[in-house]
């Protein structure tokens, strides 16, 4: 989705370039950016009321989304 907010290079410009090496070179934190991407798209689409859904739930999307950008940023400057 090209207007979704929330992608990840949007959020972290500075650290867009290690997001696409670490995507590349680390299968655990490609399995963590694909997972973000989906949630973030699923999150996008209840927003928008596309696939409208309760405030509970779309609550506890947003707190996986964020628990998970959180483990990827984590990662992307572990050893920055």
């Amino acid at each position: 989705m090209s207007n979704t907010p929330h992608q990840l290079a949007a959020d972290f410009p500075d650290l867009a370039g290690k997001i696409t090496e670490l995507k590349s070179s680390d299968a655990h934190f490609a399995t963590l950016v694909g997972a973000y991407e989906a949630l973030n798209d699923e999150v996008h689409l209840a927003e928008t009321d596309v696939h409208p859904m309760e405030d509970l739930a779309l609550a506890e999307l947003r707190k996986k989304r964020m628990h998970l950008k959180d483990e990827i940023y984590r990662l992307l400057t572990v050893s920055a």
